[in-house]
C-alpha cells in the first residue's frame, strides 16, 4: 500500500510538470525529491566547419534530487566534434537551487538560480562558447517558469565565463578569442496528450519550441536559435526527446547552424528515501 501511494503522489507531480521538461534547457523545478535519474545525449551535426563531416557527442549524465528545491547532476562526454576520432573530452558539473515556487491547481510560477562548471581536453574552436564539451568555464544565471495547465513557459538568463589559459597570455590570436557571454533562451511547452489522466502509464507527448540566444561582448558577436521538440514521457519515469535546432540570425563562427539532440532519460523514483525497518 505504502508503495502504491508513493507512485500515486510521484504520478501526480509529474504529470504537472510534464510539459516543462525542456528539450534544450533547464525548467525551474527539479527532478523529483530522493530521487536519481540518468540521461544519455547524442547531440549531433551532419556536417562540421572543421571536418566537414558529420560528427556527434554523446552525454552519459547522472542527475540527484536531493529535495524539492535543490538538485544536481554529473555528466561527461566522448566526441569527435573537436578531434578526427571519438576520444574523451570533458566533465560538467551542474546545481540548481529553486528559491521561490507559488503553487496552485493546475498552475505553479518557481524561480530557481542554477551554477556550472566545466573542464574539456577540446581544442579552442569557434565564437560560440558552450560549457556541452567545447570550453573550460564557469556559468551562473536565473530560470522563471510558469505553468498553466498543458502549458508551461520558461525563460532562463545566465553569464558565461571561459577559464582557458589563454586569455592570461600575451598571444594576439586571429581571429580574437571570446572568454565572455551572455545566454538567453525562452521556452514554450504543450501537453499534447493525454487529453485526461487515469493512471502514471499513460503515455505523455509534449511539444516544445525554444528561443536560444547569445551575446559575446568580448567581440560583439551573436546568434539566435529557433530548436522545436518532441517529448514522450513512459510510466511516468522513462523520456525521450528528439530535438532539431537551427540559426534563425547571427554572426558567429560556429561548429554548425543546425544540430540535432536525441536524448534518453530514466528516472528512479525515491531511489534515496530511507527504508523504515519492518
Amino acid at each position: 500500500m505504502t508503495k502504491n501511494f508513493l507512485w500515486i503522489l510521484s504520478f501526480w507531480a509529474i504529470k504537472a510538470e510534464a510539459q516543462e521538461l525542456n528539450v534544450f534547457t533547464e525548467p525551474a523545478s527539479n527532478i523529483p525529491a530522493h530521487s536519481i535519474s540518468v540521461k544519455l545525449i547524442d547531440h549531433f551535426v551532419i556536417k562540421d566547419k572543421i571536418y566537414g563531416r558529420f560528427a556527434q557527442r554523446y552525454m552519459p549524465q547522472l542527475m540527484v534530487g536531493i529535495n524539492k528545491n535543490i538538485m544536481f547532476h554529473i555528466s561527461t562526454t566522448i566526441s569527435n566534434m573537436h578531434t578526427k576520432d571519438f576520444r574523451y573530452e570533458s566533465l560538467n558539473l551542474y546545481a540548481k537551487y529553486r528559491f521561490f515556487s507559488r503553487d496552485d491547481i493546475h498552475k505553479h510560477f518557481r524561480m530557481a538560480f542554477f551554477a556550472e562548471a566545466s573542464t574539456t581536453k577540446a581544442p579552442f574552436h569557434y565564437d560560440e562558447i558552450t560549457l556541452m564539451g567545447d570550453k573550460n568555464g564557469v556559468e551562473a544565471g536565473i530560470i522563471v517558469t510558469q505553468l498553466w495547465h498543458r502549458f508551461a513557459l520558461s525563460g532562463t538568463a545566465a553569464h558565461t565565463q571561459v577559464l582557458d589559459k589563454s586569455r592570461h597570455n600575451n598571444v594576439i590570436y586571429v581571429p580574437a578569442r571570446n572568454y565572455k557571454a551572455m545566454n538567453y533562451s525562452l521556452s514554450a511547452g504543450y501537453l499534447l496528450f493525454p487529453k485526461e489522466y487515469t493512471d502514471y502509464k499513460q503515455l505523455n507527448i509534449n511539444l516544445y519550441t525554444e528561443l536560444l540566444a547569445q551575446q559575446t561582448p568580448d567581440q560583439h558577436k551573436s546568434y539566435i536559435d529557433l530548436a522545436p521538440a518532441l517529448q514522450f514521457i513512459f510510466n511516468s519515469n522513462a523520456k525521450l526527446n528528439i530535438g532539431y535546432r537551427f540559426q534563425v540570425d547571427g554572426d558567429m563562427q560556429r561548429m554548425s547552424t543546425n544540430s540535432w539532440l536525441v536524448s534518453f532519460e530514466r528516472t528512479f523514483l525515491n531511489a534515496l528515501k530511507k527504508r523504515s525497518s519492518s
